[in-house]
């Protein structure tokens, strides 16, 4: 396994030259940071981040301090997604209440700046861990790291949205009817990824299989270990990045989403399945289950096939686009093609978790 980790590690890790289908005119941000953001001065040096598949990622180094900027991609885009005015509007609420986000410093809805709308944030200093078993911390320290992710987004659920002023930030009821109304459409829509019958079965079996009943709260919608930075030397979540999904929600669907790092191989989000939680000094799933419900207050999650099946599903609509991004060239990540290659596993397990195969 160490072996898919460091292979994950090179894939996504540190920064690169923009990439070729990238690239913008860095003379124009430059004038539009010093315009917009004073606390850049200096020259601006632009590198690409290596990781992330759908908003390309920038990290801009100036005299003083180093931000990151978050982009729409470059060419024909699906409507209502790249969201990137969505991000950095919950980031900043976020951040007022005391969540670990980023500082935003400015959004820009101008296209003729760049090519597309982008926000600059706050580069957070500390450590990106490419996989859930934190193998780069001694083993008697890795299960405070998964507690962290546990604690942190229990935290997030925690949060009246109309509090921090995002009431009105997605629909509110019938969560699970509209995302699988909305992804259903995005992978039927989109013919260049191809069809697949184990998508097509979901299609039809999560509808007819919703749980009773209903919350809204703020989600993440992708809540991962390589989508955060830990403190430095401290088993703590400095901050949550990555914020493209975000919207109001079940909390048990984000949570649940979460908790599939337990069902998925080391190839799929470097995942935990077939790895022995007792040797690598990691909680098991079923004690993440209940820290989570007893920082929450619940008693138990039950329909649990339903909230895995469903998770697997977004995730495999999810790459399905990624795969249709790669086919057309517009891809954030080099190596899309690859984790695209996975999108018809992701479905087949999806299924599996609907069956009880």
């Amino acid at each position: 396994m160490s072996g898919t980790s460091d292979l994950v590690d090179a894939l996504n890790a540190g920064t690169t030259a923009v990439r070729e289908g990238h690239r913008f005119d860095e003379n124009a941000l430059r004038e539009w940071m010093r315009a917009h953001v004073p606390e850049a001065e200096g020259e601006v040096t632009v590198r690409q981040f290596k990781g992330g598949q759908s908003n390309p990622t920038f990290r801009l180094d100036t005299r003083d301090r180093s931000f990151v900027l978050r982009r729409k991609p470059p060419g024909v885009t699906i409507p209502g997604a790249h969201a990137v005015d969505r991000e950095a509007r919950v980031i900043g609420a976020l951040g007022k209440a005391g969540f670990p986000v980023p500082q935003v410093y400015g959004l820009c809805t101008d296209d003729a700046v760049i090519g597309s709308w982008f926000y600059i944030m706050e580069c957070v200093e500390g450590r990106v861990f490419w996989n859930s078993r934190f193998e780069s911390v001694p083993r008697d320290e890795r299960r405070a790291y998964l507690d962290a992710m546990n604690g942190t987004l229990a935290q997030l659920h925690g949060f009246d949205p109309a509090s921090l002023g995002l009431a009105d930030f997605g629909k509110t009821g019938n969560y699970f009817e509209r995302q699988i109304s909305r992804w259903s459409r995005q992978y039927l829509a989109d013919e260049v990824a191809g069809r697949d019958p184990h998508m097509d079965r979901l299609i039809e079996w999560l509808p007819a299989n919703i749980p009773a009943g209903d919350e809204s709260r703020i989600v993440h919608g992708d809540f991962r270990a390589d989508n955060m930075v830990f403190h430095s030397t401290e088993p703590r979540v400095a901050a949550v990045l990555d914020w493209e999904l975000s919207t109001l929600g079940h909390p048990l669907a984000d949570f649940v989403n979460h908790l599939m790092m337990y069902r998925l191989p080391p190839t799929i989000l470097s995942g935990l399945r077939g790895t022995d939680v007792d040797t690598f000094g990691l909680m098991s799933e079923d004690d993440y289950v209940a820290a989570y419900c007893r920082r929450t207050g619940r008693d138990g999650i039950g329909d649990l096939d339903f909230y895995r099946a469903f998770s697997l599903f977004r995730l495999a609509a999810i790459y399905h686009g990624i795969k249709a991004r790669a086919l057309r060239g517009t891809a954030a990540s080099a190596h899309a093609e690859a984790l695209a290659a996975h999108y018809p596993l992701l479905a087949e397990l999806g299924w599996n978790e609907a069956t009880g195969a």
